[in-house]
């Protein structure tokens, strides 16, 4: 069965789960393309080219994906580390946006976008896929689920301490037996309440 890739939206940032499917959004100014890396159980990639690219955010909506997903990024765009670009789409990306990683980073030299050891300098493009040896993101659920929490139904009546404004307090020991106003507000006169006038 084929993949459904739909549209999605630029915001939230991240992967969200609506309860139907994901929507993936990633920001990135000067990158030419951005693929989505999603991995199965066994750690096979499959590659999802995002087509969509709004106000500098690449997005795409996932209608069959799921909570649990695992996923990273490759971002093609020029190489030029003297102009600040180190693009390289050899090398899959965590989310910057994710709200889980799974898996713990395994160094290794393909994790660098550029030949590391000695006698290399941080300038030359390394082409070693580095997906062996990087954590992922996953999607979740951030629904709050109660359970079996349930509200107390307490009635009224049994809900004590509760102030009410412009009523007495009941005296209490700390203030020499004294009763306090409300909300520390008092009242000269009579109390008007609520109702019907006569």
């Amino acid at each position: 069965m084929a993949l459904r890739v739909w549209r999605g939206n630029p915001y939230p940032l991240g992967a969200t789960w609506d309860g139907s499917g994901v929507n993936f959004a990633i920001f990135s100014e000067h990158a030419d393309a951005v693929d989505l890396c999603l991995f199965d159980a066994e750690g096979a990639e499959e590659r999802v080219r995002l087509t969509e690219q709004t106000d500098l955010v690449w997005h795409c909506y996932l209608p069959d994906s799921r909570p649990g997903q695992r996923y990273g990024y490759r971002v093609h765009g020029p190489y030029d580390p003297g102009s600040g670009h180190r693009f390289n789409a050899n090398k899959l990306l965590i989310d910057p946006y994710a709200k889980r990683i799974d898996g713990a980073i395994d160094w290794d030299d393909s994790l660098f976008g550029y030949h590391v050891g000695p006698g290399s300098d941080d300038l030359r493009f390394d082409d070693r896929d580095n997906a062996a040896f990087c954590p992922l993101a996953s999607v979740i659920d951030t629904a709050f689920t109660w359970g079996d929490d349930r509200p107390p139904r307490t009635p009224w009546p049994a809900r004590a301490g509760r102030a009410r404004p412009g009523r007495a307090r009941p005296a209490h020991p700390a203030r020499g037996g004294r009763a306090a106003a409300g909300l520390g507000v008092g009242r000269a006169g009579p109390v008007r309440r609520a109702g019907p006038r006569p």
